[in-house]
């Protein structure tokens, strides 16, 4: 699976940190290190798994024999999705050469031998308990048939043919679950290397002793100790949804599950339009057994239309009076029957064990009602939509269900922003219980999730989110990347490139040198010594290759081609194996930034009349700072800040059609730069007779990027030009003749324009006066 840009620089910071701390590690005493430790802190859905396995590879690319990685969760669904993903599934092709296997199932031979990567899955239970008798032993226990110590001691030692030892990396996935007894079990293996990834990362006691010898010995801070991800590069990369829209009912259960499937079929409306259709599904969320003022034993007892359990009731509602086909929706949680009281024929109900697991996925339900029984593991993007009950209505359980529902389905935003919105209707006794509630969840979106804005439901219409329709429909032509013209040049730079399938000096890597613990001897006789070994493993020039392809340019204008697709990426050098700190390696890469930079050369921003227009959809809004225009396709806007706010009256006042342009599910524009990111997003949209004016009233930080003209200068392939695009930066600014920009005041604003091959900059008093000569097409 392809890489966004955020996360192949996360995983490349992690892998480049742990071969630097390899080459010199420190000691807890002469054969054991002190391991490398590393937290991945990102917000569910933005792909920690992939991040994870890329680290890995990278990591195994680096070291001087193949390592040995440990890949653990606390869940078994997690483990489970983990396993199907790595070994065979979406994340297989990014682990290139390794095997990959549930712990249990690992052979001593896999193991000694050096000359492949091993992964083995599994959960903690296997090995996380006080005493090697409780819990599952077979992981303490000798495999008489095939070795004479337990698979632990095996892990311990780990040792090559060779007698080498080879390196031990932990990943833990959710790693908030990582307890001391955890801890203190993985640190017996003696690891090289700890990795442990969560939205919300917190270390245990047990790892003070290590960390703090990092602190004293390396000098390390704490940014050493955490790769961080940014949530607004998740939300950009469309992984997870812009908006969480609560609302909170003091109301009976039937009239919060009306409302939410209210919207829930405008949603799914929206989502059957899409190029690539979808049903938004709806999960449900309540205690299992509990009824109020009935013993649970007296309510299963009962008729199944005189029961109380909540479950039952949200089913009964769904089926009887919301007409919903009884076999889209499932019950996973151990809801008690009796043999005299049983469950209804059609009533699906999962009581949570691995195989429940399996027929809950392949059952492919949209309406889940279960008691947080799914919190972690379960991913399903298409769940835009959460019913809580009153009686999981704390704050901290609201916040844990916050990341089942905020994945976004087909990894990008939509035109209509009921698609881009995690919907929850929160049934509670009291209102003050709903505001503890908004409370706690606004202060987990300012420190997990500060790029997803949250709305509240307004208490005069009775729906969680407001949505203003453009009047009238307005459409603007779609603006791609015209690169036919770069595909001789690459497929020159291509076949210039050198072929290293013979091998020779040049693939051979020079420079750092890595420590490996080698036995000596055999038997009694036998010892340990440190030895340095200079060369790397070795990895193809396709990866190479493919790896800084990426790094060089971002990975969001997929969408839009790229300059890999024009590489005839299967010709047999790509197969040529060499390492990473090779002459080889060196050219490879200047290959590959000779590559883009042709693509860039080559390629021209123009206007594909040939492809659907992008047509202005709905935009979401919050009542309580909704400001109403005249002349606006929408009627009003919300989340305007000061400087918005001036420019949207500016627009107003010149009597055009305009609207704002929603970053990230609006209209974009691609760009051709190696250093800015690959998709802008214009603040406005202004209709002049046949032209559309977009414009940005932030332009300074594309002002110096070196494709700007190209920006500006939008190709139209022979058509009358339909897209005019106008910058408006703060101050008084000019452009000098070598292409700088130069300050002269700090007062009004500069439009800038791209006149006769040249930017052309021009002074405005105040927004008015900007916007009047950013209309201007002479």
């Amino acid at each position: 699976m392809e890489l966004f840009g955020f996360q192949e620089r996360a995983a490349s910071s992690i892998a480049e940190r742990f071969a630097e701390y390899a080459i010199n590690p420190l000691m807890v005493d002469r054969t054991t290190t002190v391991p490398f430790i590393q937290t991945l802190v990102s917000i569910t859905g933005s792909g920690k798994t992939l991040i994870l396995a890329d680290a890995v590879s990278q990591i195994r690319d680096r070291l001087p024999i193949q390592p040995i990685v440990l890949w653990v969760s606390k869940g078994k669904i997690v483990v489970s999705q983990a396993y199907s993903n790595l070994s065979a599934g979406k994340y297989a092709d990014n682990l290139p050469g390794f095997t990959v296997k549930p712990l249990l199932q690992v052979a001593p031979s896999d193991l000694e031998d050096s000359t492949r990567p091993v992964l083995l899955v599994a959960t903690v239970g296997k090995f996380a308990v006080e005493d090697e008798e409780g819990g599952d032993r077979k992981v303490f226990e000798a495999q008489l048939d095939l070795a004479t110590d337990s698979l632990w001691e095996l892990l311990k030692r780990r040792r090559a043919a060779s007698g080498a030892r080879r390196p031990l990396i932990v990943v833990y996935d959710e790693g908030h679950n990582l307890s001391d007894l955890q801890t203190r079990r993985l640190l017996e293996l003696s690891p090289d290397g700890l990795i442990a990834a969560s939205a919300t990362m917190t270390l245990p006691s047990r790892l003070e002793n290590t960390i703090t010898r990092l602190r004293t010995d390396r000098g390390w801070q704490d940014s050493q100790f955490t790769t961080a991800v940014a949530s607004k590069d998740v939300v950009s990369a469309g992984l997870v949804k812009e908006r969480i829209a609560i609302g909170g009912y003091v109301t009976p259960m039937e009239t919060a599950v009306d409302a939410m499937l209210s919207d829930m079929a405008e949603a799914r409306a929206a989502a059957a339009l899409l190029p690539a259709p979808y049903k938004p599904k709806a999960i449900y969320v309540c205690s299992t057994n509990t009824v109020d003022g009935v013993p649970i034993a007296e309510d299963t007892k009962r008729p199944f239309n005189e029961r109380q359990a909540r479950p039952i009731l949200i089913w009964r509602h769904l089926v009887e009076n919301a007409k919903i086909d009884p076999s889209k929706i499932v019950i996973y949680s151990q809801l008690k029957f009796t043999k005299d009281a049983p469950a209804p024929k059609g009533m699906r109900v999962l009581s949570g064990g691995d195989k429940d697991y399996t027929d809950f996925i392949e059952g492919d339900f949209e309406h889940i009602i279960f008691n947080l029984g799914l919190q972690e593991g379960w991913d399903d993007p298409t769940c835009g939509f959460a019913y809580i009950d009153k009686e999981m209505a704390s704050p901290r359980q609201i916040t844990q269900v916050i990341g089942r529902v905020l994945r976004q389905p087909g990894a990008e935003h939509y035109t209509n922003p009921v698609l881009n919105t995690a919907h929850f209707y929160i049934r509670t006794d009291e209102r003050g219980v709903f505001d503890e509630i908004l409370d706690d969840i606004r202060r987990q979106l300012v420190s997990e999730h500060p790029a997803v804005s949250l709305l509240i439901k307004s208490d005069s219409t009775g729906r969680v989110m407001e949505k203003v329709h453009p009047e009238p429909p307005r459409t603007v032509p779609t603006i791609g990347i015209h690169s036919a013209k770069a595909k001789d040049p690459i497929a020159n730079l291509i076949n210039k490139m050198m072929d290293f399938s013979a091998g020779g000096p040049n693939t051979v890597g020079q420079g750092s040198r890595m420590l490996v613990l080698q036995e000596i001897g055999a038997g009694a006789e036998s010892s340990f010594e440190w030895i340095e070994v200079e060369h790397s493993n070795r990895v193809t020039v396709r990866s190479i290759f493919r790896r800084e392809l990426q790094r060089l340019y971002a990975g969001a204008l997929r969408r839009a081609g790229g300059p890999v697709n024009l590489v005839d990426i299967e010709l047999p050098k790509f197969d040529a194996m060499i390492e990473l700190t090779s002459p080889a390696a060196d050219h490879v890469r200047s290959v590959a930034r000779s590559v883009v930079e042709a693509y860039i050369a080559h390629s021209r921003i123009f206007q594909n009349d040939f492809d659907a227009p992008y047509s202005v959809g709905p935009v979401a809004i919050d009542l309580r700072d909704a400001t109403d225009f005249s002349k606006s396709l929408h009627a009003k806007y919300s989340g305007l800040n000061p400087l918005e706010l001036r420019f949207c009256r500016a627009l107003d006042r010149t009597q055009r059609v305009w609207a704002r342009n929603p970053r990230n599910s609006g209209f974009y524009i691609p760009l051709l730069d190696l250093a800015s990111s690959s998709t802008y997003w214009p603040d406005f949209l202004v209709w002049v007779d046949k032209t559309v004016i977009a414009i940005d009233t932030k332009g300074d930080h594309l002002l110096a990027e070196a494709s700007v003209g190209k920006l500006f200068d939008i190709d139209t392939l022979g058509e009358p030009a339909k897209v005019v695009l106008r910058l408006i930066s703060e101050g008084e600014a000019e452009a000098l003749p070598s292409g700088q920009i130069n300050k002269v005041g700090k007062l009004g604003f500069t439009v800038w324009s791209w006149k006769n091959g040249r930017l052309h900059g021009i002074h405005a008093s105040d927004e008015r006066a900007a916007i009047k000569l950013a209309l201007d097409l002479s």
